[in-house]
């Protein structure tokens, strides 16, 4: 497939689908209740959850990051007991944060926290299959993807599993715009933008489209562009990217004074 001038790399929970907070809501919170035994703590325990992935500045990281970071506060916070060094190390060690890797390193050494951890995340992946299928774009990712398929190869940077990712885009009729899906299993976002790059896109014609400070980060490690969407104001953000931003991009004005404009109205949204 000949490829395009320029390269949009776009984050699908919360940035392109409005499946994230449902997701951290119903399934990922809960289903840690339902490994660990902190019910007595029900109600803290489940705001710590969202307030870590949803509402400050690790929005959107990785789901075992995510839970390293929750069990070590759980940990700080007197309510939970038990050693999670094990995890603490492979998520900090590991080259890929999937359930295959997770799987693989349980049963090399039989880590009572590892096989938690796997347990939680078989847990969460059948808990969002049985959500009702109700997912939905957010309005105007649509007509984003259309206008920017035209001049760019789009493609999906994600961190969720693939198996959920491309059922969401399938359903919704929007793989149509994408030439490839990358997801947890390839490796951090930051190494998939890498290897789109490695296709020989020229850094200055590459974007990062995301809601959280990984997508960000993973941006910033390519020296390749960066548009925020903006949480609790996705609608008028993909209005922006489609009639201003990307226009900026092709026209080589992006980069400098209006980019970083974007990532400070960003930043303030997570403080």
């Amino acid at each position: 497939m000949e490829r395009k001038k320029y390269l949009v790399c776009v984050d699908s929970d919360g940035c392109a689908m409005d499946t994230m907070n449902v997701k951290h809501k119903v399934c990922f919170g809960p289903e840690l209740l339902n490994v660990w035994d902190l019910e007595p703590w029900r109600t803290q325990v489940l705001n710590i959850w969202d307030t870590l992935n949803l509402y400050s500045r690790t929005r959107g990281i990785n789901r075992f990051l995510g839970l390293e970071l929750a069990l070590s506060t759980y940990s700080d916070m007197g309510m939970l007991k038990e050693d999670i060094s094990d995890l603490t190390q492979w998520v900090h060690q590991s080259r890929e944060l999937s359930n295959q890797a997770l799987e693989q390193k349980a049963a090399e050494t039989k880590s009572p926290i590892l096989l938690k951890a796997l347990d939680w995340s078989r847990r969460v992946n059948q808990s969002i299959s049985r959500l009702p299928k109700d997912d939905k774009p957010f309005p105007g990712v649509r007509e984003g993807l259309e206008e920017m398929s035209r001049a760019a190869d789009i493609v999906i940077v994600s961190s969720a599993n693939r198996e959920a990712v491309e059922a969401e885009w399938s359903r919704h009729g929007l793989t149509g715009f994408v030439k490839e899906i990358m997801t947890q299993d390839m490796g951090s976002k930051a190494h998939c933008i890498g290897l789109k790059l490695e296709d020989g896109y020229d850094r200055t014609c590459a974007l990062m489209v995301g809601d959280a400070p990984g997508d960000l980060l993973a941006a910033q490690a390519n020296d390749a562009a960066f548009y925020p969407i903006l949480p609790g104001n996705e609608e008028f953000s993909w209005k922006r990217l489609r009639t201003e931003a990307f226009k900026r991009l092709m026209e080589g004005t992006y980069q400098g004074e209006y980019q970083n404009q974007r990532i400070a109205e960003f930043e303030d949204r997570l403080k």
